[in-house]
């Protein structure tokens, strides 16, 4: 049975969101492999790209499969191109997910009116429906990215403590604007370096970093790593020149994205930034009266989890962690087991929890009583 979270008893609360890739499963492949490892275990590329970090040829082949997989897909991503019932279903779902955050919002009485949205993906899912839900006029709210500017937009961590209000003619009233604000912690795709600052600019004109001869060079391995019934001893070897590898991790750490390989930023700014937002995260957990509800995320990187346990000191701070399947619940209920302020809410036999599951039984201004029947788009 899914258990909702009662969001009407949670909207004057200090609410935080953190999503990672499992919210965008159906638009962005995400980094888990179809192939096993010795043990029977399934790989993902944060495990081969440990495995492999001294294995350069290989390293730098998983790392051109990453790039023109997951990475590129997301440099060139329009909503308006996506055609498939999933992707558009996805898309449907960051709106719906949205209208929920903005419906607690229109409760809340006091003017500092926002809710933070913090993310692992690099994508611009969360940006692109927001902007679809202000374009149809619906709902009146700020979207606070983190950047401030005209011509050129630039990020700064303090942007993310402003809010709007409005005034009565006479300025005799104040009305705080709902206020989401968007905190990607490992980086986006729409961010460049600009000196020592980071620049915001949503568009998708990137050129890839491979070229038609080294894409077909790959072909072979990238098939192998997307296909089921393989073995982590059967990789396909590909072999490179040094200038070959030089010229692509030259590109690729300038990528304003974190590294699966232990999470880190290549370039000083987008590593202080990141480590900002960590602060900025800390703080937020650590109010009164706070919520952190998890979706799609699964604490691989170290420091939110760390991160996440120290603010559980926080005996008002509650804390939601939903889970795709019952095996990743049971998981996070053994990290998370000696804090009882965390619960871990998982799916029924049989049933995962996708984005629709978690919007319309989990988190949802009126949550729909689960019933067998009506989920099969979970199974």
């Amino acid at each position: 049975m899914f258990e909702p979270i009662e969001a009407l008893d949670a909207y004057n609360k200090n609410i935080n969101i953190l999503i990672g890739s499992g919210a965008s499963a159906d638009l962005f492949p995400t980094l888990a492999l179809e192939i096993k490892d010795s043990k029977g275990e399934w790989e993902t590329i944060e495990k081969l790209a440990t495995k492999f970090e001294t294995r350069h040829e290989k390293h730098t082949a998983l790392f051109m499969h990453y790039y023109n997989t997951c990475i590129y897909p997301v440099q060139t991503f329009s909503p308006s191109a996506v055609k498939d019932e999933k992707g558009l279903a996805n898309l449907a779902n960051y709106e719906v997910f949205l209208k929920t955050l903005l419906g607690l919002l229109d409760r809340r009485k006091d003017l500092n009116r926002k809710i933070n949205i913090f993310t692992t993906n690099y994508d611009g899912c969360l940006a692109h429906s927001a902007d679809n839900i202000l374009m149809k006029g619906s709902h009146d709210f700020v979207v606070n990215d983190g950047a401030s500017g005209f011509h050129k937009k630039h990020l700064h961590a303090k942007n993310f403590n402003t809010f709007q209000c409005q005034t009565g003619i006479f300025e005799r009233t104040n009305y705080g604007i709902p206020q989401l604000n968007i905190i990607h912690l490992h980086g986006s795709v729409y961010w460049s370096k600009s000196d020592e600052k980071i620049e915001v600019k949503y568009t998708n004109d990137f050129k890839n970093l491979l070229n038609p001869q080294t894409i077909g060079k790959i072909k072979k391995f990238s098939t192998f790593l997307g296909t089921k019934g393989g073995a982590t001893a059967n990789i396909p070897f590909v072999s490179f020149t040094r200038q070959q590898m030089d010229r692509f991790w030259s590109e690729y750490h300038k990528l304003p994205i974190v590294n699966p390989t232990k999470w880190k930023f290549h370039e000083t700014v987008f590593e202080e930034h990141y480590y900002q937002m960590l602060r900025l995260l800390s703080y937020e957990l650590e109010k009164p009266n706070s919520i952190l509800i998890t979706f799609g995320f699964s604490f691989a990187d170290e420091h939110i989890l760390k991160l996440v346990q120290r603010s559980l000191s926080n005996p008002q701070l509650q804390t939601f962690i939903c889970c795709y399947s019952q095996g990743n619940a049971a998981a996070m209920r053994e990290e998370f087991k000696q804090w009882k302020n965390v619960k871990v809410i998982g799916p029924p036999d049989g049933v995962k929890m996708d984005f629709t599951n978690f919007n319309k039984y989990i988190f949802s201004l009126k949550p729909e009583t689960y019933a067998p029947s009506e989920a099969g788009a979970g199974l």
